[in-house]
């Protein structure tokens, strides 16, 4: 049964003009809401996620649920459509459970507050703020472990209640959620930050509608919502075929010795709309890789990467969704049945950005991107320092951004362009741990015309004893590169005990035991080259080896012959000249080796064993 929205006034918005100024001026004033969103969450919230990575997504959105400015798309249909109670003035929505609500949110770390906005008794718009808790419970600290085999393992799971009702604050609810968590100071904190967001966003609603009137509120966002409908369908006219194209990409592993696992895409236009169908992906796992992927989740995905691309001045909404069919088979990896683990989905998430490129990109080569940093790699570290203070630690790493039709990949950045780093000294100052080292891995960027960004070398030395976990990627298979360019190389994880032995980690592992002193090198993948690197600057390359950017071996690769930091103008001509008539023409996508030689060769070339391939099992769906 859907909400009941309990309004004093029912009287629909009438449509009325809205003039070009008017428009532009409520258009930047949402802007402005959502960034202000950002800042009041980042200014009262605790946990260093939020706080200094800025891991949380704002959103606002029309009456109907329809964003209209945030960065994550709407997830207010989808919850209306399945939750069985009233929205009323004075409500507030809290929830974190991913099966409750058709995966708007995709793991139980996510909180997320929906605020409805009423004014003279008549509901005008939804605020939102979702953030990923550092702790939730469950079975390890950080909630996230990669070894999970069911959602109940992963912490507290808060169905859609109302933390607000009526203007009432459930007091007893919070206790009862914060009695689960491991930091309920952090917890509350975070959860009062994102409620304070909401109110801020709400109130900027209510003057807009005080100064323009609640009928061309309503009637500028039905505009803003319909220029984006018009933008993206002349986008996806003039850039998706109806012949069908396919591409498919992987997740190195799961943690529990199993990979890769596949993700297929094959996309087509069909009377005027894009169609992904995601058949052909591979099963669910049985460990938390799993991403229960929301069709509108992907919908904004594909639009958000349309627009970066092709027209970057959109203010991207959910005004084109109706343009986009998703189909995800159920029981897959992207469809996993209830009760499969969730909470490593980040690797999945990514991944589909990378699916996206190569889907758009083989039609319209010039605009291809290879294939980047597409992921979030965690770092936990927890334990009890020696005045019996627990302290845990939950850090997001960054890595090569792709070489890209306009230029280099950016070295050391996020997946998520609003995601910022945790300052170094804030590390030192609020957690037993030294930063030794943060810096960027040479020839780590996939060589091409567009050099891929580089990795960066993260080395933690551990002042107190306790455990890590990693959840990391891009170990295993390589991130591509395009149109001529090389991949990009891979995650390295490796500890240093202190009397210099060395183990190579897991990129994905949970529990494990360190010692005060230890060093940890938590080594990120650079991005794959875009274009032949034969054509890259030698002069270029000579300036990056002074900014240790690529080494006298590595600038080889571009066929350029460093002696004493400078070019040798003859021996590069005929480097490049031998390098061009032994390789041939250079193909669109450069995946490196196929799976079976990186499987054969894994362990020389990375001290780890190659995972096994994944045995599928029948997943029964659990009575909740």
């Amino acid at each position: 049964m859907p909400a009941r929205i309990i309004q004093s006034n029912s009287e629909p918005f009438k449509k009325v003009p809205v003039d070009p100024v008017t428009l532009e001026v409520i258009e930047n004033a949402l802007r402005n809401a959502r960034i202000e969103m950002d800042a009041t969450l980042v200014r009262t919230a605790m946990s260093p996620g939020i706080r200094e990575q800025g891991d949380a997504f704002p959103l606002i959105a029309d009456s109907k649920g329809k964003m209209i400015v945030g960065q994550f798309g709407s997830y207010i249909g989808p919850f209306l459509e399945g939750f069985d109670g009233t929205v009323e003035d004075g409500d507030m929505i809290f929830l974190s459970d991913p099966y409750s609500v058709g995966g708007a949110i995709s793991h139980c770390n996510d909180w997320l507050v929906l605020l409805p906005v009423f004014r003279e008794g008549r509901l005008v718009a939804y605020t939102s703020m979702f953030g990923h808790q550092s702790d939730i419970g469950g079975k390890v600290p950080g909630s996230m472990p990669i070894d999970a085999t069911s959602i109940f393992q992963e912490g507290v799971r808060i169905p859609p209640v109302k933390i607000w009702k009526k203007g009432e604050y459930n007091e007893d609810l919070i206790k009862l959620v914060m009695h689960q968590v491991r930091t309920p100071d952090w917890c509350k904190a975070d959860l009062n930050a994102l409620i304070a967001s909401c109110r801020v966003a709400a109130r900027r609603v209510i003057e807009m509608c005080e100064r323009f009137g609640d009928d061309v509120y309503a009637s500028a966002t039905d505009l803003l919502l319909d220029r984006n409908f018009r933008a993206m369908k002349q986008l996806i006219e003039s850039s998706v075929s109806e012949e069908h194209v396919s591409f498919e990409d992987y997740v190195c592993d799961d943690g529990l010795g199993f990979g890769p696992y596949k993700i297929k895409c094959t996309m087509w236009r069909e009377n005027g709309r894009v169609v992904l169908d995601f058949d052909g992906t591979d099963p669910q796992s049985q460990a938390s890789i799993n991403m229960f992927l929301n069709e509108n989740m992907m919908r904004m995905f594909f639009g958000i990467y349309m627009i970066m691309v092709f027209d970057p001045q959109i203010l991207f909404n959910d005004g084109y969704y109706d343009l986009i069919d998703v189909r995800i088979p159920e029981g897959s990896l992207l469809k996993p049945k209830f009760p499969a683990a969730l909470s490593g989905r980040t690797h999945v998430l990514g991944r589909l950005f990378d699916i996206l490129g190569g889907l758009l990109g083989q039609k319209t080569p010039e605009f291809l991107n290879a294939a980047g940093f597409s992921s979030s790699p965690h770092l936990f570290y927890a334990g009890t320092d020696k005045t019996g203070k627990w302290f845990q630690l939950f850090q997001i790493g960054f890595g090569g951004i792709p070489g890209r039709p306009l230029g280099d990949g950016p070295d050391g950045h996020s997946l998520w362009p609003g995601f910022t780093n945790v300052p170094n000294e804030f590390l030192e100052r609020y957690f037993p741990l030294v930063i030794e080292r943060y810096e960027t891995v040479a020839d780590s960027g996939g060589a091409g015309l567009h050099r891929g960004g580089n990795g960066i070398n993260m080395v933690y030395r551990f002042l107190e004893p306790g455990v890590i976990a990693i959840h990391d990627d891009r170990w295993f298979v390589p991130p591509w590169g395009v149109n001529g360019g090389e991949p990009g190389a891979r995650a390295r994880k490796v500890l240093v005990k202190t009397d210099g032995t060395e183990i190579v980690l897991p990129n994905k592992c949970e529990d494990y035991k360190v010692e005060a002193g230890d060093q940890l090198q938590f080594i990120t993948w650079g991005g794959g080259g875009w274009g032949d690197p034969l054509d890259r600057d030698p002069a270029l390359l000579a300036k990056e080896l002074k900014q240790g950017l690529v080494t006298a071996k590595g600038a080889l690769r571009y066929g350029v012959v460093l002696k004493d930091g400078e070019v040798d103008a003859a021996a590069t001509d005929a480097l490049r000249t031998e390098m061009r008539t032994k390789r041939g023409d250079v193909s669109v996508f450069n995946y490196g080796p196929d799976i079976e030689t990186l499987r054969a060769n894994c362990l020389a070339e990375t001290g780890l064993p190659a995972p096994q391939a994944p045995k599928w099992q029948h997943f029964a769906e659990a009575a909740e």
